[in-house]
This record gives C-alpha cells, structure tokens and sequence, in this order.
C-alpha cells in the first residue's frame, strides 16, 4: 500500500502542477488585464488561488516520497494536498484526477499495515 501511495502521490502532483500552472497563470493574467474579469467574472481570492497553486502539487509529491518512509506524515500531507485542491479549485474535469489520486494515496498511506519504525519524529 505504501508503494502504491507514492505512485498516486507523484502522479497527483505532476497532474496538479499543470493545474496550478493555469490557475496561476490565470490569476495572473487577470491582474494584468482587468478584460479578463469582465468576460469571465472576478475571482473570489486570488492569493488563495495562487498559494495553492504551488502548495498543493509540492504537498502531493512530498507526501508521495515520504509514503514508504513515513506513512502517517506522507498520507497527512496527501490529504491536505486533496483538500487545498478542492478548496481552492473545486471539483471539476481538470482537478478530479489529482484530487481523487491524493486522497487515495493519502488514505492508502494511512492504511498502510506495517506501522513505523519506533523513532522520535522529531
């Protein structure tokens, strides 16, 4: 399960880092332009577009690596990663896939059976 929730996890990332890099841009593009608000309509928040946009994808891959190390701190970090993709861009054609794949590696990581090496986690 553990191997199978960094597979989901990277996967979920990379498909998340094209996703922020239209929100980004997006939001970028409408600052620049204010046209672009007009036709499509203003965003609601912008900075919290733009910090997930980098946040989410680095918490998938991140947490995808740590899955066979860590499983506790990697599926923690997979959901979180799911959560601000939802948060920030709903659940639609081009965030259901890095979505689904986060929150399941999260939850497989979560699930994994072999519990952790004794260490301090800190």
């Amino acid at each position: 399960m553990r191997n199978a929730a960094l597979t989901l996890g990277i996967i979920a990332g990379v498909i998340g880092m094209i996703v922020g890099f239209f929100g980004y841009g997006y939001v970028e593009l409408s600052n620049r332009f204010a046209e672009v608000d007009e036709i499509f309509g203003p965003l609601d928040n912008k900075r919290l577009i733009q910090a997930t946009s980098i946040l989410s994808p680095l918490l998938a891959i991140a947490g995808g690596a740590m899955a066979r190390a860590r499983a506790l701190w990697g599926g923690l970090l997979l959901i979180l990663s799911a959560g601000g993709m939802y948060h920030a861009f709903g659940f639609n054609v081009a965030t259901m896939f890095p979505i689904a794949f986060a929150g399941l590696g999260g939850l497989l990581a979560l699930a994994a059976g072999k519990p952790d090496e004794p260490k301090a986690h800190f």
